[in-house]
């Protein structure tokens, strides 16, 4: 999915979202390692720690603890992971959600599809597009 096989976090505390995404990432054949995070918390712990950053962050904005508008926040700040491309996958349609994550330099902002092929092409978009784009490190 992402060039030189870098890692996709993902940031999801539902685990039928999470198991959905494995399955889709299994059936498209992608083999970028995935690493889970329940939320924004655990995830900046995990990006402040790792030695590798991920190459693409999935993002889930409805999590405990710390949501996606506050992991967002928190990321852009940092600048050693403030440029890694995050894009938002949630359930919420709500405009101030796009405008909030919008303004905190996301790469896309998309609606989780119930049906599960339809969840699978939009993964596949996201796999095509990031398997062309350049990375800033």
């Amino acid at each position: 999915m992402i060039q030189n096989n870098k890692a996709i976090l993902v940031i999801e505390d539902d685990m039928v979202d999470i198991m959905t995404i494995k399955r889709v990432v299994k059936q498209l054949e992608i083999t970028n390692p995935l690493h889970i995070e329940h939320n924004g918390e655990e995830a900046l712990h995990f990006l402040l720690n790792v030695d590798e950053l991920p190459g693409l962050i999935l993002l889930d904005l409805n999590m405990p603890k710390m949501n996606g508008i506050e992991f967002l926040s928190e990321l852009r700040k940092i600048d050693v992971l403030k440029n890694i491309p995050v894009v938002v996958l949630t359930t919420s349609k709500e405009q101030q959600d796009k405008y909030n994550t919008f303004d905190l330099s996301i790469s896309g902002y998309m609606i989780k599809p119930v049906d599960f092929n339809q969840f699978k092409d939009m993964v596949k978009t996201i796999h095509d597009y990031w398997q062309l784009s350049q990375l800033p490190y």
